[in-house]
Parts: C-alpha cells; structure tokens; sequence
C-alpha cells in the first residue's frame, strides 16, 4: 500500500521463507521491495534488554543495524515496543544531551492535532528528563507537524502551581527557565481542546491516557451504534447525518495518525500499535520516510 500510494522503497526484515511467500499472495510487481533474511524473533514475553544482547538476529535488531550501516533510513516495527526501542538505543545510541528517548503519539483534538509524550517508554522519570521531553515534543510539533513556536503544557491535576507531583513541580520550575513556548501546567482535558501543541507527562500517564482514549473511542462508537439501532427515528437521523460520522470516525481513527516517533534516537525509529491496520502501517511507513528527511536527531544537537 505504501509503495504503490507513494512510491516508498522498503526493505521487509524477518523469516525471508515467511516473507516470500505471503508476498508470492500480492500483487507486487513494480513495487520498491527487497527481503532481507533475520533468523530470530522477538516475542511479547521477551525481556527488552535479552532481546538485544542475545538475539543479535532478530529483525528487530538487524533493521536497526541496516541504518546504522546506511543500508536504510528509518524502521517501522509493530513488535515488541520495549525491545524496539532498546534496540534502538542500543545501536544508534542517543542524540547527544538526550539522557532517555520518549514514545511520542500524535492526538487529535478540536482544532487540528497534539503531540503527547512521553507514552510508555519511560516509567520513571526526572524533571530533567520531562525538560528534554518537552524540548523534542516543541522540535517535532513545528518541523513534522509545521506548527510556528508550539505551545508547551506540563501535564498536571490542575493548572495552579501549587498543584502537581514534586517531580511536576521541578520540571515546572525548569520549563519556566527555558526558551520553549510555555504554557504552564495544563489538564486532561486540554489534550483534546486544542489549547497546547505539546504535551508532556512521564511514561506511566501517558500510557494510561493513550489507552484510556482508546478504550473510550472504542466506546463512544459502540454506544452510538446500540442507541442508533434501538429507535426508527434514530436510524433515520443516522442516514442524513451519516456523512458526518464518517468525517468524524476518520478524525478519531487511531489509523490516521500512523505510528508513534522514538525521539531521542541518533536516527528514525517508528512504533507502531500490534493490532495496528494496513492504512495505519502505511501510514507509519510515511511518517518514518518524512522523518528521516527532517533529520530532527540534527536540530536537537544543535538546540542542546
């Protein structure tokens, strides 16, 4: 799919025998993709840090090896986050001044688009490594999503300063120090009010926020669906408005936005959802290509 829309080159890493033969079921002739062999995987269960040390072949590893070489420029994978990203790390090392790359995810919200991270990566954090967050959340929203001087908020249980943890509080203290457009702290609710660019949390609340938004977009579509199906005039309505729930499923589709970027990395790594869909991977493989051509491990150094 990503081929044919836009003329993507990729290289497909993993059991070569597997890969051939689920190609040998499409229709791939004149398409930019080449196979190359990795003899292990990564399971669910396998620890991040295993992952890299004792399985030098697996695919997850021997792609990111392939841009360490130059032989690509980007990795997508939908397998195991924690071993992707410690991959990652592990052969392209981190930007220089970046102490903890993040999982950033873009989201929508009323007015166009927010970037949250950290989203799972980073557990336990520093105010400093919340200050780092923020400073790669600003470079991404204004080179990847064009947004002129974004707009910082600190995730926080209000917007008052005496609110917050004692790690939100010296992280608040710093970001008010910095050159970045910030806002202050900022609610749950400001994710989707469009009122910040960037939005910053450690990876425990992130990942608690994304999948809260999942499970209730799942939901809110579920719910329309029963109380649509139970009354006439419902359904009837339904038909006159149905060009706007598509425009609004769309909106919310967790496809649309692709994968999520490794920020921090000396290089271009993409995370992608398991159950993510054939639209959302070629989506993903879009972003990685745009990605590596901003080269945001660049602007980084040059900011710190």
């Amino acid at each position: 799919m990503a081929c044919r829309r836009w003329g993507s080159d990729i290289l497909l890493v993993g059991d070569a025998e597997r890969i051939e033969k689920e190609l040998a079921t499409h229709q791939t002739e004149g398409l930019k993709l080449a196979v190359h062999h990795a003899s292990e995987v990564v399971g669910m269960e396998d620890s991040a840090s295993d992952a890299v040390r004792k399985k030098r072949d697996s695919s997850i590893r021997v792609a990111f090896d392939l841009v360490k070489k130059g032989q690509a420029q980007a990795v997508v994978s939908t397998g195991n986050s924690g071993a992707t990203m410690a991959a990652g790390m592990f052969v392209l090392k981190r930007v220089r001044g970046i102490d903890r790359p993040a999982i950033a995810t873009v989201m929508p919200n009323q007015i166009d688009r927010t970037v949250v991270l950290d989203m799972g990566a980073n557990v336990e954090c520093k105010a400093q490594n919340l200050y780092q967050f923020a400073v790669m959340g600003s470079l991404y929203a204004e080179h990847a999503l064009g947004k002129s001087s974004p707009r910082v908020g600190l995730l926080s249980n209000g917007e008052e300063e005496k609110k917050g943890t004692d790690l939100t509080r010296e992280a608040h203290a710093l970001l008010k120090e910095s050159d970045l457009n910030y806002l202050g702290y900022v609610e749950g609710a400001d994710v989707y009010n469009g009122s910040a660019d960037v939005i910053v949390c450690d990876g425990f609340v992130g990942n608690v926020l994304l999948k809260v938004s999942e499970g209730l977009a799942v939901a809110i579509s579920n719910m329309l669906k029963e109380e649509i199906g139970s009354r006439f005039f419902s359904k009837l309505g339904y038909l006159l408005a149905k060009p706007a729930f598509s425009a609004f499923k769309k909106r919310v589709d967790p496809a649309e936005y692709g994968g999520a970027p490794l920020l921090g990395l000396d290089g271009t790594g993409v995370i992608c959802h398991g159950s993510s869909t054939p639209v959302a991977i070629s989506i993903a493989i879009r972003q990685a290509e745009e990605f590596a051509r901003i080269k945001i491990e660049e602007k980084l150094t040059r900011y710190l």
